[in-house]
């Protein structure tokens, strides 16, 4: 047998992600007792039953050592604060939580996704924690997402057949892309880790051409002047060279001619560049603008990078992009920010249905 310490255990228990559970219960005199879960799973459908264990070391143990009933209070995706108060030790963790009386008068949490009242029938010795088993006798489910828990930190679920998006056309392709760019918004917090904490944005093409919809600024952003709904330069930005170089080009090739027209008028002509920007793109399979001077936008320098998404049909359906000071973002194609920015947008595509081409 391997051996391994418990930090390296709890680290691979992490990537398999589960819900969060609040669970609460009483004692003989009354008293109100709640501890956060995450180890909660099913037992049974005939008779209903579930599981969830306790350590030997938790201040609440001797309460549901004794206690007849408990509650599991499910928690929806906007009480990351309540599963905080109860993970932590203390008499006051019911403090300014909303709560109401269930059978047994255990504690229900209110607002939380879903709850089982519980009898508890059963608790068994596992290592350092009791398993306890108990037979569902009311259950509740609201319309809140729940709240999940992977790799310590919490995340938010999001409804996703286990099948891929397929290519259609009409209304269900407009479908589909709405569902690539809400799977890819979820996964943005995720891009931003996989990257060094840097800022990530996602972008879509709009009715005035490439457009940003949301950003994660990471533990770092670029700068505190992030907008959303801003519309940026196809010529120029990272973002806009993306759509320039992936999209079909009928979709982007007038706004394109319009674009270096105007940059012309005002004195800064292409001179060929912006094609030579196009072949590189093509090339690495993704964008990248290099700056020379401070962002009129960010107000440093930066450097960017802009990888497409396509969905099943091949069709590109949205850009990921990272913006960063010029320090602490390389120009290098081959960075190992790019590279796992483009592999990001992979994983993305595939998730979509794409093939490759």
């Amino acid at each position: 047998m391997d051996t391994f310490d418990h930090r390296e255990f709890r680290r691979t228990l992490g990537a398999f992600t589960t819900g969060v559970t609040v669970v609460t219960t009483v004692d003989a005199a009354g008293k109100a007792y709640g501890v956060t879960a995450n180890s909660f799973s099913s037992v049974s459908l005939d008779p209903p039953l579930i599981l969830w264990s306790q350590s030997l070391t938790s201040s609440s143990y001797p309460a549901f050592r004794e206690c007849e009933r408990f509650v599991v209070n499910i928690l929806a995706d906007h009480q990351v604060h309540v599963s905080n108060q109860f993970a932590k030790s203390g008499d006051d963790k019911f403090a300014g939580i909303a709560v109401r009386a269930g059978l047994g008068s255990v504690p229900i949490i209110e607002d939380s996704a879903a709850h089982l009242e519980c009898r508890r029938i059963a608790a068994y010795p596992g290592g350092d924690h009791v398993v306890y088993i108990g037979q569902v006798e009311r259950i509740h489910r609201s319309t809140h997402r729940p709240l999940a828990f992977g790799d310590g930190r919490y995340r938010v679920t999001f409804a996703h057949d286990l099948g891929e998006i397929k290519g259609t056309s009409g209304e269900n392709a407009g479908m589909a892309a709405l569902e690539a760019v809400r799977m890819a918004g979820a996964a943005l917090s995720e891009v931003c880790e996989g990257i060094g904490q840097r800022t990530v944005g996602l972008a879509v093409w709009g009715n005035k051409g490439p457009t940003i919809i949301r950003w994660e600024p990471s533990a770092m952003p670029v700068s505190p002047f992030l907008q959303t709904g801003v519309v940026v330069s196809l010529t120029q930005s990272a973002t806009g060279l993306a759509f320039a170089a992936f999209m079909h080009p009928s979709a982007v090739e007038e706004a394109v001619q319009r674009e270096l027209r105007e940059r012309a008028n005002e004195g800064s002509p292409d001179d060929g560049q912006f094609a030579l920007r196009l072949a590189e793109a093509r090339q690495h399979g993704m964008a990248r603008a290099v700056g020379c001077a401070p962002s009129p936008r960010h107000k440093v320098v930066v450097n960017a990078f802009s990888a497409p998404v396509f969905d099943a049909r091949g069709d590109m359906v949205l850009a990921i992009s990272t913006t960063c000071q010029a320090e602490r973002l390389g120009p290098d194609w081959d960075g190992e920010v790019p590279q796992a920015l483009g592999q990001a947008a992979a994983r993305l595509s595939a998730r979509l249905g794409y093939r490759g081409k």
